[in-house]
């Protein structure tokens, strides 16, 4: 009695040894102690086969996976295991209770041997398609899920009868393999931890009294190839059967499982794919949020997030960047940043892994207007981004998109530094030197060794290359006091300009550009032929209809010129600067009541188009306007001079009105205007248009109330204060005018309009030399301006050196013949 009770002791002991050691994957201890089992209880031959089996199975999967380049050596390697397995699918191991395990195993075997029909049919021995839902212990949930991966696996690889009737009920059976795979997979992992904490606590707790820091026990476990395989098949499988909302279902049962060890690679794979599935808008009218999405209660169901103030997105925009928020943090996570030469591997990994991200949140900020949340993920990336070129790039263009154009330089330098051979590098350095930062020459510079690239390499960039040089010096040029090294530069640009010409003829920026120059060096003829080149080539282009327009109204051809703007704005009634344009070619040939009507129709567009954007209580993402015509539609909101500036801009003096701004808001109760600055301003120069009207209708108070609104705006503004004095002037205020024009000069000493008058308020206060000097001042920035010849000629006539007036007189007649209505450097800054 004695011997039996100790026999059964010792079989229990060891039966409780061998249920552990199954748990936590001790293959190898699995089979030792059912050697032992089988030798001591003989009654238990077909459970210790059972086991052996299993852990020889199990020991040969975790060394050598189930995949296709294993097969052979499967076939070999796993005779021992198959030899007991098969062993117990009988009467006896029905008896026993191990027969139906040992069918699902054999099918996990015979598909790592590449016997999918086998598999197929110890599956069907097994039963596996009827079995019900209960709770299973963590190894039998293990089994079983792996069962209906491989059986999905299986069905994938093993062809049936080609009828569509079979083909459909094939596919029916495999997603409900991967679908039932997917969640026994995630519940399992999630009781494998649950598990794994309770030994953690009670290791700490046995442990405490010690001298040493304790550590908990690292039985780290992963899904395995066969289960990660069928997790991910699960979604992308009803993708290619164009059953969008199951996968979008599947995805998000998935991605709402709680999170736990050994799924989270999955889970960021997921999440970038559910993040381009709804990008690509395939869902369309059938998109449903999450909160409308039923949830179904299982036993084999996977515990999911629940809790009262979690977020739900209510439309695809808010789901994709949830999406690819929570996938950024894990990526940033799980990025390596030891440069040490062994993380090399797990380095590029991560870095892969985070620049997927960082491409589809790009995508997506961008179609919803979210570039800071860009930025703000792209500034975050550079940590573990060392000299790495993709996402140093990303990050200087959403610096150049935010307006962060400094930044953005210095961002593009290195890029630069880490792809000197790349030209389109160093023309965006160019371009944003030249159109944001008041940096000419340091844009030829960046411009010049792109054309020194080019040479080297021919990457077919040359012609922009050379037109790019030639822009810097065309800005070095209108940048110059002297006229000599003004016609010095002016001349370097030509010619940089004619080789971008002779280089791309087909280029309509070439000719846009070599028409400008042409028109500034009065060669108004050889101007006109090259824009209208340019305008067979791009006939939609707003700044070279600008100057076309400009061309005629400087052959004294107003009415076409104004036929030609009425014309244009027909088909593009949303561009501001044709309609500037028109206003003043009204003045000329119908009176300012004509173009008081323009310039309103100007205030009321500004609205519809720019509202939006300067409403600090609307959405970033709703800050847009769909009335917008084809000249204002950029990449981004207010890029481009030809759809923020009406007049010439001077990029310094725009950058003292700043500076000084900034100073007004710190000392006083002046505060910016919410939204972009340059939608503002361009409302200011309405009101300074109004205000002109209004001027010359001799309308005093409705001057007065529209410098007021500017003021608000932008009380800085040098325009403005241009407009107070020529309003004083209007009065008769001759001191206070000069007040207004001296401050406005301070600010853009080259305004040649404050400057004229100037001249005639000291004319009026009977200092003709100062006059004759400010006036000569003024013709020497602008030498054809026939207001200033004009307005010297009346200070000459005042100073008594008749012979000097009347030549004054006569050269303001001669350069009124080839004067356009507004200066030729007026037209845009373009780009594209």
């Amino acid at each position: 009695m004695t011997t039996k009770g100790t026999k059964a002791a010792s079989s229990t002991r060891i039966e409780v040894e061998i249920e552990k050691n199954r748990e936590e994957g001790s293959w190898s201890k699995v089979i030792e102690l059912a050697d032992q089992l089988k030798e001591k209880t003989p009654e238990f031959v077909c459970l210790c086969d059972f086991l052996i089996g299993e852990g020889k199975l199990e020991n040969y999967v975790e060394e050598w996976p189930p995949v296709e380049a294993n097969i052979n050596r499967a076939k070999l390697a796993l005779i021992d295991a198959r030899k007991y397995l098969e062993q117990v699918i009988n009467e006896a191991g029905i008896k026993a209770g191990v027969a139906m395990d040992a069918h699902l195993l054999l099918g996990k075997l015979e598909y790592a041997c590449g016997q999918y029909s086998e598999g197929i049919r110890h599956f069907k021995a097994a039963d596996l398609s009827n079995l019900s839902e209960k709770k299973l212990p963590l190894r039998s949930l293990r089994i079983v899920a792996e069962s209906y991966a491989i059986k999905g696996l299986c069905l994938q690889k093993y062809d049936v009868a080609p009828s569509k009737f079979k083909k459909a009920e094939k596919e029916e059976e495999i997603n409900k393999c991967f679908d039932l795979a997917s969640d026994l997979g995630l519940l399992y992992m999630q009781k494998l931890e649950k598990e794994l904490q309770s030994q953690s606590v009670v290791t700490l707790l046995s442990t405490s009294g010690g001298t040493h820091s304790p550590q908990p026990p690292g039985l780290q476990k992963t899904l395995g190839v066969v289960l990660e395989e069928a997790i991910q098949n699960a979604p992308m499988l009803l993708l290619q059967q164009g059953k969008i909302e199951q996968a979008l279902e599947r995805y998000r049962n998935t991605l709402c499982a709680t999170e736990c060890p050994g799924i989270t690679g999955i889970r960021l794979k997921f999440m970038c794919q559910l993040a381009e599935l709804l990008l690509q808008g395939q869902l369309g009218v059938n998109y449903v949020s999450p909160l409308m999405m039923p949830q179904k209660s299982s036993l084999w169901k996977p515990k999911h997030y629940a809790a009262l103030s979690q977020f739900i997105p209510k439309n695809e925009c808010e789901e994709v960047i949830l999406l690819l928020s929570v996938a950024e943090s894990m990526a940033v996570r799980n990025a390596v940043l030891s440069q040490s030469p062994e993380f090399k591997e797990a380095r590029e990994s991560a870095f892969l892994e985070a620049a997927r991200v960082y491409d589809l949140l790009t995508i997506a900020t961008v179609k919803w207007g979210q570039i800071e949340l860009l930025q703000e993920s792209l500034e975050r990336s550079m940590k573990f981004s060392f000299e790495e070129l993709h996402l140093w790039k990303q990050n200087a263009l959403s610096l150049i998109s935010i307006g962060r154009y400094s930044q953005a330089l210095s961002t593009l330098k290195d890029v630069i530094r880490l792809d000197p051979k790349a030209i389109e590098n160093y023309l965006l350095a160019a371009k944003l030197c030249y159109q944001y930062l008041n940096l000419p020459q340091e844009g030829v510079q960046f411009a010049r060794e792109a054309v020194l690239r080019d040479m080297d390499n021919n990457f077919g960039l040359l012609g922009r290359s050379y037109l790019y040089v030639g822009i810097g010096y065309h800005l070095l040029a209108e940048a110059c006091l002297l006229k000599k090294d003004k016609d010095e530069l002016r001349l370097k640009a030509l010619t940089q300009i004619r080789s971008a010409v002779d280089m791309e003829p087909n280029d309509f920026l070439c000719r846009y550009y070599f028409g400008l120059l042409l028109a500034l060096n009065d060669q108004l003829t050889d101007a006109q032929y090259h824009v209208r080149m340019a305008l067979d080539l791009h006939p939609e282009h707003s700044a070279t209809l600008h100057l076309l327009v400009l061309l005629l109204s400087a052959e004294q051809e107003h009415k076409c010129a104004l036929t030609i703007v009425d014309n244009a704005l027909e088909e593009y009634p949303d561009c501001l600067n044709l309609m500037y344009l028109k206003a003043h070619l009204e003045i000329h040939e119908e009176g300012p009541e004509k173009a008081l009507s323009t310039a309103k129709q100007m205030l009321e567009l500004w609205k519809n188009l720019y509202e939006g954007q300067t409403n600090s209580d609307m959405p970033e993402c709703d800050r847009k306007s769909d009335t917008r015509s084809v000249f204002q539609l950029y990449p981004s909101e207010m890029s481009d001079k030809d759809s923020s500036s009406l007049r010439l801009q001077n990029t310094s003096a725009a950058r003292i009105e700043q500076a000084l701004s900034e100073v007004a808001s710190s000392m006083s109760s002046f505060s910016p205007r919410p939204g972009p600055q340059r939608a503002w301003m361009l409302q200011v120069e309405i009101w300074l248009l109004l205000a002109e009207l209004y001027l010359a209708l001799d309308q005093p108070n409705d001057v007065n109330q529209c410098i007021t609104e500017a003021t608000q705006i932008y009380p800085l503004s040098h325009h403005t204060m241009h407009m107070k004095a020529r309003l004083h002037m209007h009065k008769g205020e001759w001191p206070e005018a000069r007040q207004c024009l001296q401050n406005a000069l301070a600010i853009n000493p080259q305004d040649v309009r404050s400057l004229q008058h100037l001249g005639l308020v000291y004319h009026h206060l009977d200092l003709q030399g100062l006059a004759e000097m400010t006036l000569r001042e003024a013709a020497k920035i602008e030498p054809k301006n026939h207001m200033t010849w004009y307005n010297l000629g009346r200070v000459l006539k005042a100073l008594g050196e008749y012979e000097k007036a009347s030549s004054a007189m006569a050269t303001a007649l001669m350069a009124e013949k080839t004067n356009p209505i507004l200066p030729f450097n007026s037209v845009p800054l373009c780009f594209e």
